[in-house]
């Protein structure tokens, strides 16, 4: 699957306001990497995680483990 095939979902964290955007690929994750991106620039680079090490992120952010800025 190439990136323009790519379904990229906002996180229900990120605001609409044009704020803190991030975009994660979940399609992705059968192919062994998750890539995130900043959704205000789609054409930037992404970050790419194991699958497990992302589930793990989401799961610390869940809990609150990161205080907002």
């Amino acid at each position: 699957m190439s990136p323009v095939d790519t379904e990229w979902i906002k996180s229900s964290y990120s605001s609409n306001g044009g704020g803190a955007c991030v975009e994660w690929a979940p399609s992705r994750a059968a192919s062994g990497i998750v890539p995130v991106r900043d959704s205000k620039d789609p054409e930037g680079p992404a970050l790419t995680f194991e699958p497990a090490a992302w589930s793990s992120f989401v799961a610390a952010v869940r809990r609150g483990e990161f205080p907002a800025g």
